[in-house]
């Protein structure tokens, strides 16, 4: 099993050398020793969420802190090829499973999209209450499956914010039952930005799929069946990896 990753301040590992000491602190050092119960010894891996990743041995462990030195830094080049998911908001948590998977499966930027048949809705502070979960989700999701990096999370967008957004892509893909289009077929760009779209319980409006199309978007399908909410962004996600990073 590959040694288990906890994450540091943002950029803390700028400044770190081989054979230098860092100190882990706070909920990431509770979770390593009281959780893990990681102990003097150990090996364990420590991001910044620059793509740094200093690996460490553990000469120290407290209920608040873990000291390590530095074995080896290593680190991740960003990919060629970004993928975004814009994951329609979902009742019964099923969006936070779908950025849960997609963040394992390699995706870097998560928007989140209030469509017209949404009914989850993200206004004030539930709105911000519900941004600030997804970003936690992220972070921990990234920590469980050993990524350096945490997907960036874009503010909510309307549908009519969308279209701008995935004018701005590099291609755009929209998941719906109905397209004639397969994902397998579509040529993907060698740099750039893929954008995934996943619309709601309730499916995208067709006036959404129209005004999409017209900033330049394909819908696309899977395959023969629907899949829900939670998971048709990370099995297209899952698609694309294989054709490009797998």
């Amino acid at each position: 099993m590959t040694a288990p990753l906890f994450f540091v301040d943002d950029g803390a590992l700028a400044v770190a050398e081989v054979h230098g000491e860092l100190v882990l602190a706070g909920a990431e050092a509770r979770h390593a020793v009281v959780v893990r119960r990681i102990g003097a010894g150990e090996v364990v891996h420590l991001a910044d969420g620059s793509g740094r990743v200093a690996e460490c041995r553990v000469v120290a462990a407290a209920a608040d802190a873990l000291t390590v030195t530095v074995l080896a830094l290593h680190e991740t080049d960003a990919p060629a090829v970004r993928f975004v998911l814009m994951q329609a908001l979902a009742k019964g948590d099923r969006d936070d499973q779908a950025i849960e998977a997609a963040t394992e499966l390699g995706v870097d930027v998560v928007v989140p999209w209030q469509a017209e048949r949404s009914i989850v809705q993200w206004r004030g502070e539930r709105g911000a209450k519900a941004h600030r979960k997804w970003a936690a989700l992220l972070r921990a999701a990234a920590k469980q499956s050993r990524r350096p990096t945490v997907p960036d999370l874009e503010d909510v967008v309307s549908s009519r914010m969308a279209v701008d957004r995935l004018a701005a892509a590099t291609t755009a893909l929209v998941l719906h039952e109905e397209a004639t289009a397969r994902l397998t077929d579509v040529d993907l760009p060698g740099e750039g930005e893929v954008m995934v779209v996943v619309g709601p319980e309730g499916g995208i409006t067709p006036g959404e799929v129209a005004a999409f199309e017209a900033a330049g978007a394909i819908p696309v399908r899977l395959g023969p069946t629907v899949l829900r909410a939670s998971s048709a962004g990370p099995a297209a996600l899952a698609v694309l990896a294989a054709r490009c990073r797998w």
